[in-house]
């Protein structure tokens, strides 16, 4: 029998919980993510009780706590349909076809009776429709490794500097293709985001995660920010924090200022600011206040700072006291599974990972950004996609890897053979 699911992926460790009964928690009101916690655990108790009665109003109470998540909604449309609506169980779905994210239902049994509803032949061509691909994509560059896993990746005088989490290395592909760092050598471990700096040296966050190939036990669980110096091609600065048991992941990073560096740390949720000028690190949002951040990208006014939850949703943190607000969105819209974010005028760039189809998507802020009030889609599910993580902005396009492979990670940390090398998709930022 399907059983209830929860996306939570341990971001940067990359395990897409597809079945495990994994409880997240995510908002920013601690209680309010001990409510999703508590729902989900009723859900579950009333599932293997197989009170599906009881197991739809925990359903109901977990979307209460975190409104609109894809994993709460189908927890609910099973519940529907285990509990013999299925025209109820079809519209949760086909509401969630409508915000660009297909289960694939018509390939799990537990759902056939939904295929003698009315609204059966409707939702079919629904799912046929997002499945499309849709996006005038050209490839900007490839690098022939298969088990490379890119992440972070920067554009500088027509080179690319891409990040490897398998292998630790930041290399350069274009006219003199090189390695440029190397982890066994330069003391870093898989490389993560990756920014230019105002100092024109490369800062990049590097954490020393299961699927890097070279970790141990001595070095498993830190993250730290490193600063490549590109004249010399020396690592030139390191701040180095130790997780503990925990483990820790620096995701992302972004320059507020000449000075100021904020880092999204994707496992315990927190954000950290770094000074060029001193040299430290400092913690200033608290583990557990959101889950899993992923991308950061300042507004217009550099007042705020948006940053994507990857199991939470989209928020903007107010940098002059750190106050937190949910982004929300005019209209039902899928703000969760965003691991890049960028921004371009008055839209958030996203790169979504965390549902099928895979998509990169313009979503367009209110005039005074505290939600979401249109989105376009710039591409969505090409033949290059197998799990696109980040990107960068370059005039008015967009090149980001469309190929990661974190999915065809095993539990143990391998990887199959025959994987295609790293291909970066550009997209016009431009197109209607």
């Amino acid at each position: 029998m399907q059983r209830p699911i929860d996306e939570f992926r341990q971001r940067r460790t990359r395990y897409l919980v597809a079945e495990l009964l994994l409880l997240s928690t995510c908002c920013i009101n601690l209680a309010k993510a001990d409510a999703y916690s508590d729902a989900r655990a009723e859900l579950i108790a009333a599932y293997e009780a197989r009170n599906f009665v009881a197991m739809q109003a925990a359903a109901n109470d977990a979307l209460f706590a975190r409104p609109g998540y894809p994993g709460a909604l189908f927890n609910l449309a099973l519940a529907k349909t285990l509990g013999g609506d299925s025209a109820g169980a079809l519209e949760v779905f086909s509401a969630l076809v409508a915000i660009g994210v297909d289960y694939a239902i018509a390939d799990i049994e537990d759902f056939e009776p939904l295929q003698q509803a009315a609204g059966w032949a409707a939702y079919a061509a629904a799912v046929a429709e997002l499945q499309r691909p849709i996006g005038a994509a050209s490839v900007a560059f490839t690098h022939e490794r298969g088990d490379f896993i890119p992440e972070g990746l920067l554009l500088l005088d027509g080179a690319l500097f891409l990040g490897s989490v398998r292998h630790g290395q930041i290399v350069r592909i274009g006219e003199r293709a090189a390695i440029m760092s190397n982890a066994e050598t330069a003391g870093h471990w898989s490389v993560f985001g990756m920014r230019l700096g105002p100092d024109d040296a490369i800062w990049f966050a590097s954490a020393a995660v299961q699927e890097y190939a070279a970790a141990d036990d001595n070095s498993l669980g830190a993250t730290g920010l490193f600063r490549l110096d590109l004249a010399s091609g020396e690592t030139t600065a390191a701040a180095i924090l130790s997780g503990g048991e925990a483990g820790m992941v620096f995701g992302d990073l972004v320059f507020a200022d000449d000075d100021t560096i904020f880092l999204s740390e994707s496992l315990q949720g927190a954000l950290y600011c770094y000074r060029l000028s001193t040299g430290r690190m400092e913690q200033v949002i608290a583990p557990g206040t959101l889950r899993s951040m992923q991308g950061l990208v300042l507004d217009e006014s550099g007042e705020y700072l948006f940053v994507a939850d990857y199991v939470g949703g989209l928020f903007r943190i107010r940098l002059a006291d750190f106050a937190i607000d949910r982004v929300a969105s005019s209209t039902p819209m899928n703000l969760f599974g965003i691991d890049g974010l960028y921004r371009y005028g008055d839209e958030l760039i996203a790169i979504q990972n965390g549902y099928h189809p895979n998509r990169v998507v313009a979503f367009k802020l209110s005039t005074d950004g505290s939600s979401i009030v249109g989105r376009r889609v710039l591409a969505r599910n090409l033949p290059e996609f197998d799990e696109p993580t980040l990107g960068t902005i370059s005039g008015s396009d967009l090149l980001f890897v469309a190929n990661s492979h974190w999915n065809r990670f095993s539990p143990d940390g391998t990887l199959p053979d025959g994987l295609s090398g790293p291909i970066i998709l550009q997209v016009s930022l431009l197109q209607p």
